[in-house]
């Protein structure tokens, strides 16, 4: 019988992490690396994703790449994972972790929603599902050939049960409806991949409750006190559940949503 270290060991795959120079796909990237994994980083800033490679091999002694793009381009998304395995050796591991979270200059997002923009709209679901779909049907052939093939799909509360709005009351924080539909829609891919794509990958979503990340003080306020743990999460919450899903810890779970949201949605 293994041992729990040897489950957890990705000692000779590789993993490819979309958003990985962001807050959690950071800690997504460290906890893989950690665990002896080869990590390529997808992000849209270059010199986060090559800082977050460097970083990455030089305090985990692992091999990594840098892959700058925005997945809005589909042919350079479906022409990456062959990039990747040819760089790395293999790819055995996919993590869609990159969001549209209406950082961008696009108008008609954090807003009522009979102000809510339908460009803006499409674009969420470009990139929190479109994306998704595109790369991980690019990355399939690779993904079986490894034989212990696993897709983590980063979903949301909200992709789960509707927002309160009354937690952004007098705040400039808004909930679009996009959000929650696009990440909805990624947990619903990731039950129908999982019965697909068995028994060669596995694939299994988690939906992060909400960080703290300086956040109006009453919206946190509010949060914590819906919250059985009593606070908003940080990104070190996320990494056990990513490398459990990532690893042969979880070898014969499949199709399920993992949620770690401080009990949020458990009442």
């Amino acid at each position: 019988m293994k041992s729990i270290e040897e489950l957890m060991d990705l000692t000779g795959r590789t993993a490819l992490v979309t958003g990985g120079a962001g807050y959690i796909g950071q800690a997504f990237c460290d906890a893989l690396a950690e665990s002896g994994a080869k990590v390529a980083v997808l992000d849209m800033d270059a010199d986060r994703v090559n800082e977050t490679a460097t970083r990455l091999a030089e305090q985990w002694s692992v091999e990594t790449m840098g892959v700058t793009l925005n997945l809005a381009d589909e042919k350079t998304v479906v022409a990456t994972p062959g990039k990747v395995a040819a760089k790395l050796g293999s790819l055995d591991i996919l993590v869609n972790c990159a969001a549209f979270v209406g950082t961008s200059k696009l108008t008609g997002w954090g807003v009522p929603f009979e102000e809510q923009s339908v460009d803006t709209w499409r674009a969420a679901l470009e990139t929190n599902l479109t994306a998704p779909f595109a790369l991980i049907q690019a990355a399939t052939p690779w993904l079986r050939e490894s034989g212990r093939g696993s897709i983590v799909n980063i979903g949301s509360t909200y992709g789960v049960v509707g927002p309160d709005m009354s937690l952004y009351d007098d705040t400039k924080m808004g909930n679009p409806a996009a959000y929650g539909a696009s990440k909805g829609g990624l947990i619903q891919l990731t039950r129908y991949l999982s019965t697909v794509l068995a028994p060669d990958v596995r694939v299994n979503s988690i939906c992060p409750g909400g960080v703290a990340r300086g956040q109006d003080p009453k919206f946190v306020a509010r949060y914590e006190a819906r919250t059985p743990m009593g606070r908003m999460a940080t990104e070190e919450d996320m990494k056990g559940a990513l490398l459990y899903l990532a690893s042969d810890l979880s070898a014969y779970v499949t199709g399920q949503n993992l949620m770690v949201d401080g009990g949020w949605t458990a009442w």
